[in-house]
């Protein structure tokens, strides 16, 4: 959760760098690496078009305020139910004792009761 406050709130800014179309570099919170065929000053580069920078700038959020006063009554309820099920969900359960131990198992069968009726499956 931390993890999409810190991101959510962090504005940055992506930079690329061009070169006849095809993409050479690509830098995060810095300016990309040029190719190495800048010519000279920026009016001619404009003119040959051959490098071309791209900036994408990502805004962060300011404000980090969750309107609870604008919940409508099937959101609260929502909410509720929400907290109250992850609470439950993390409590210690009783142990029951088996109840079976009282009993013991039955003995083994000493006779084959099939023999003593005559019946077998086919």
């Amino acid at each position: 959760m931390t993890l999409v406050i810190l991101l959510s709130t962090m504005s940055f800014t992506v930079s690329m760098h061009y070169c006849e179309g095809e993409l050479i570099d690509t830098a995060i919170f810095q300016k990309a690496h040029s190719c190495g065929m800048d010519m000279g000053d920026e009016s001619t580069m404009k003119k040959n078009g051959c490098c071309d920078d791209k900036e994408i700038h990502i805004e962060g959020q300011d404000e980090l305020t969750l309107p609870i006063a604008d919940l409508n009554t099937d959101q609260e309820y929502l909410v509720i139910s929400f907290v109250q099920s992850y609470i439950h969900l993390f409590q210690a359960v009783e142990y029951r004792n088996n109840t079976f131990s009282d009993y013991p198992p039955p003995t083994f069968i000493v006779r084959q009761i099939f023999k003593l009726d005559e019946t077998y499956l086919i």
